[in-house]
This record gives C-alpha cells, sequence and structure tokens, in this order.
C-alpha cells in the first residue's frame, strides 16, 4: 500500500486538523483531567486545539498525512513570536466552566520550556486506528531532516509513556524532571533532541 503523503496544512484544514488532535489524544489522562465531564470533553479539546492550529496556520507549521489520518503542528521558537490573537477571550469561550484547569496546563507548560532556540512540536497526533503503523515516524522524520539540515534543536513534551518511548528511538532525550498537571497521575515528560547549549 502506498503510503499517504505529507502536506502542508492551511487555514482551510485547520477545523479539521482540531478535530484530529482531539480525537488522538481522547484517552489521554491530562485530557480527562482538563475535562472531566464526558459529555463535552470532545468538543472543549476540540475547541481549545483549533486556538492553536489557527496560531500554526500563520506563526508554525502543520503536516497533514494527505488522508488526514495523522498530523503533526510546529512552531518555531528560534526567535520571539506573538501569542495566539485573543487567546484569553478564545479560551475562556472554548474550554469554560473548565477555563482555570487549561489556564493551569498553560503555566506548566511556560515554566518548564526553554528559553533557547529550537523548533517546538506542540502536537504530534495519528487517528486511534491507525497507531502503531509507522505513520508517527513518518511525520517525525519528515521534519527531523529539515531540521537537521538546519542544525536546529527540538522540544516537545510527551503525554504517555508509549510516545516518550517512540520519542527516544527518534533522538529525542530527557531535559529535566517529569511535571504533573494538578492531581493527574501521568506526567509530561519535557524531551529535547539535538545539542543543547546553555
Amino acid at each position: 500500500m502506498t503510503p499517504p503523503r505529507i502536506l502542508r496544512a492551511g487555514a482551510g484544514e485547520a477545523r479539521r486538523v482540531a478535530e484530529l488532535v482531539a480525537t488522538a489524544f481522547a484517552d489521554l489522562p491530562q485530557v480527562a483531567w482538563l475535562v472531566p465531564d464526558p459529555a463535552v470533553r470532545s468538543r472543549i479539546m476540540t475547541d481549545n486545539f483549533q486556538i492553536f492550529v489557527d496560531h500554526a496556520v500563520e506563526y508554525g507549521e502543520i503536516h497533514l498525512l494527505d488522508d488526514h489520518s495523522g498530523v503533526a503542528v510546529w512552531f518555531d521558537r528560534t526567535a520571539p513570536g506573538p501569542s495566539p490573537k485573543d487567546y484569553d477571550e478564545r479560551l475562556a469561550a472554548a474550554c469554560a466552566p473548565y477555563t482555570q484547569r487549561f489556564q493551569e496546563l498553560d503555566d506548566l507548560f511556560d515554566a518548564h520550556h526553554p528559553e533557547l532556540p529550537h523548533q517546538h512540536l506542540a502536537f504530534l497526533a495519528v487517528h486511534p486506528g491507525r497507531q502503531g503503523s509507522g505513520l508517527g515516524t513518518a511525520l517525525l522524520e519528515h521534519q527531523h531532516a529539515r531540521l537537521d539540515e538546519a542544525g536546529l534543536p527540538a522540544y516537545l513534551e510527551a503525554s504517555t509513556a508509549r510516545s516518550r518511548e517512540l520519542y527516544l528511538r527518534h533522538g529525542y532525550r530527557p531535559l529535566g524532571e517529569p511535571f504533573h498537571l494538578g492531581d493527574c497521575a501521568t506526567p509530561f515528560w519535557p524531551m529535547w533532541r539535538g545539542r543543547f547549549e546553555r
């Protein structure tokens, strides 16, 4: 079977990308902590992810498999950039009544994010029915080839032990200690790929 091609997605695919990320991340313990009510979880997570996907259209890159089975959302952190437009308002509109939980997540990510120039892998998402088939690897290798050519490091936060193992196989290493969201037992693992010069 011919593997799917990797395309650069734009504004027209933003909603579909946000839905794919929400579907891929639906079973994460951190997601259940963020939105305890399963009846509204999918909608709230999709609306939240779309804030960042919309921002990536202008200030990042969205690598989408042409069959919409997987996506990687990257941000350029080699220089200071703007926050998502109207972020506080959009966050409250998307995440109420759980906005404070998402703000706690933002604060945790900000506190652990490295200041050195890098590319940030915000989301690597593969549809649950296609996970384990090499699609995540294809998306990673697509960007890593470009980063290696440019000599750029990359950073991410792994959200499961399984994804952490995937990233370890692709050259990422732990960056500091894992951190927890609220009383969620599963941590995030901050990880770095490439040279780390203080």
